[in-house]
């Protein structure tokens, strides 16, 4: 499970910039991912072997003056809350200022782990400069030129130094390997009340765990033989200090409640279905490599509405998630709720899946058979090999003589073709690597 690090500070001092820094690359549309799932809002990153969150808040501090304090201290207090480690990101050629010292103090009061990060040190002629900046009081304080990517791994070194341990998904009570469900969507889809009707259940065993004051709530529940442990994010919403942004404020607790988990049900009004915010969470998922349940909730209201009409159109609305399967359901009524987790259940179980090896080698030559692969650089493309390298996701590497020319196309039909002969209805990865001793000519 990884951890988050955001990075807070005023307008223009090099949030976005930094941002791209650590995530290792400028993050831009990716063909057959809606852009709304690559917005510059958050990326995953590693340092030194350790696995962090990174999200950028640009967004959520006011692009007016100084004046509108109010709005920098509730919407900088909104992602300082949901955070491990806080980058207070400062100009070091604007100097210190109100606006500065004003989210600084809500840090303070944060007890979290802050590093406060001067930007735009490009050299030793700007170091001067950085000096005021320490009066803020911040035992970690480093500067940097995230243009010049100066100081950088100086930064991330701390980041690394000052991360919460690492937490299991094991069972914290005991009990045997629980399926653990994040449940997910926009405001007012009905989050808490799928969970509400999953616990009321007589035949459900069931009981309550409140989060900390930045987790989201835990509810822990048995179906059968299988105990689930459900991340409820619906509470985000009713936090007087989150009454901005609330749609950026929804992917931070999505993103909290995805790393705690190996399912993700992203509940979605049937009567608004597929939204740029719906998109976002599932692309999330899917990058994440988790199980995805679209739970179309409030289906009660939506008379004479065929299922198969729908869902078609959901699946044309978030083609790159295609492959997930939709449950309809009504909090409401308890109609179908306990589909949620018996498909939950068998999502994990297609997360740890394992594709005998040579099940997979006769599949690779029908499939090369039956549609060969292009040429690469007007040479044959061939693919010798495949086998399963990982799981969680599942993830099977080619050995090919051109791992670097495989097109995108081609990439999508193996994909297309190893997930429907395995029934595979989770996200999988696929590796591309040349043969050993072997070179390019």
């Amino acid at each position: 499970m990884s951890s988050l690090v955001a990075i807070v500070g005023r307008p223009n001092v090099g949030k976005s910039t930094l941002f791209n820094r650590i995530a290792g690359r400028k993050l831009a549309l990716i063909e057959g991912v809606p852009g709304v799932t690559r917005d510059r809002l958050y990326a995953d990153a590693e340092w030194s072997g350790r696995r962090f969150t990174v999200i950028d808040t640009g967004g959520l501090v006011s692009g007016e003056e100084d004046p509108l304090l109010g709005q920098i201290h509730s919407q900088a207090q909104a992602a300082i809350d949901e955070s491990d480690v806080v980058l207070f990101v400062l100009d070091a050629r604007a100097g210190l200022n109100a606006g500065d010292e004003q989210i600084a103090k809500q840090l303070r009061k944060s007890a979290k782990p802050v590093i406060a990060v001067v930007n735009k040190v490009d050299g030793q002629a700007e170091l001067p400069l950085a000096s005021e900046f320490y009066r803020l009081g911040f035992a970690d304080t480093v500067d940097i030129s995230a243009d010049h990517a100066r100081n950088i791994g100086t930064l991330l070194d701390l980041v690394v130094a000052v991360l919460p341990p690492v937490r299991s998904l094991a069972a914290e009570d005991g009990s045997e390997d629980p399926v653990r469900v994040a449940i997910v969507g926009r405001p007012n889809v009905g989050k808490s009340s799928l969970v509400n009707a999953l616990l009321g259940k007589d035949r459900l065993i069931a009981s309550e765990k409140p989060g900390t004051t930045r987790d989201p709530v835990d509810a822990k529940l048995t179906l059968g033989q299988t105990p689930f442990i459900l991340t409820d994010t619906a509470g985000i919403r009713r936090r007087k200090s989150l009454a901005e942004r609330v749609e950026q404020l929804s992917v931070l607790a999505a993103i909290r409640a995805m790393e705690r988990s190996e399912v993700a049900a992203l509940v979605i009004d049937a009567t608004e279905a597929g939204v740029d915010l719906d998109a976002r969470i599932a692309g999330m998922a899917e990058e994440k490599g988790l199980g995805l349940l679209l739970v179309v909730n409030k289906w009660d209201r939506l008379v004479g509405t065929r299922a198969k009409q729908f869902r078609a159109e959901l699946k044309h609305r978030l083609p790159f998630v295609a492959y997930a399967p939709v449950v309809f359901t009504s909090a409401l009524t308890g109609a179908k709720v306990e589909k949620v987790l018996t498909v939950a259940a068998e999502l994990r179980a297609q997360r740890r899946f394992r594709a005998p090896t040579p099940r997979l080698n006769r599949l690779l030559q029908a499939l090369t058979d039956a549609h060969p692969p292009p040429l690469a650089g007007g040479r044959p493309l061939r693919l010798y090999y495949v086998a399963q390298v990982g799981a969680e996701p599942p993830t099977f590497a080619f050995t090919c003589n051109f791992p670097g020319q495989v097109p995108e196309s081609y990439r999508r039909y193996l994909t297309n073709q190893i997930r429907q002969a395995f029934g595979l209805k989770v996200p999988i990865r696929l590796l591309f690597r040349e043969r050993p001793g072997r070179s390019k000519r």
